[in-house]
């Protein structure tokens, strides 16, 4: 299950990827319009900023806006910035790999064959998804 941190995020680069030309965009126009609290989406536009997934722009007529072209940002890459890795176990994960302490053999261990076949399966999805393919329902 997202977390909502990760559920906001993407409905806020969403609206930001919906706007015709890439100009900064206030973040309490983001939250009205997405009904999301200002003060929890400033965090998360952070940590988005702080990956480079988004740029901002102090003073008048700042905001956030995307650094990347929306065509360019994949809905994986985002999941994994604002959620964490995308395998529901750690023995199974790609980029955060843990061997798991209470299992003898990975290689016959039907969870994590199962796992791994849930995050190949999810992960084929959200590889060739892409932030220009996301459409929020704002």
């Amino acid at each position: 299950m997202l977390s909502k941190k990760t559920k906001y995020g993407l409905k806020a680069l969403s609206y930001l990827a919906s706007k015709k030309e890439n100009t900064p965009v206030l973040i309490s126009e983001i939250a009205t319009s997405e009904n999301i609290s200002k003060k929890f989406l400033e965090s998360i536009l952070l940590s988005l900023k702080k990956s480079g997934i988004l740029a901002s722009k102090k003073g008048k007529g700042g905001g956030y806006y995307l650094s990347q072209n929306p065509d360019d940002i994949k809905v994986s890459s985002l999941i994994r910035i604002l959620e964490g890795p995308i395998a529901m176990l750690p023995c199974v994960s790609l980029n955060h790999y843990e061997r798991c302490n209470d299992c003898t053999n990975e290689e016959e261990c039907s969870l994590n064959i199962l796992m791994a076949e849930v995050r190949d399966s999810t992960l084929k999805i959200l590889e060739n998804k892409t932030l220009s393919d996301f459409k929020c329902g704002s």
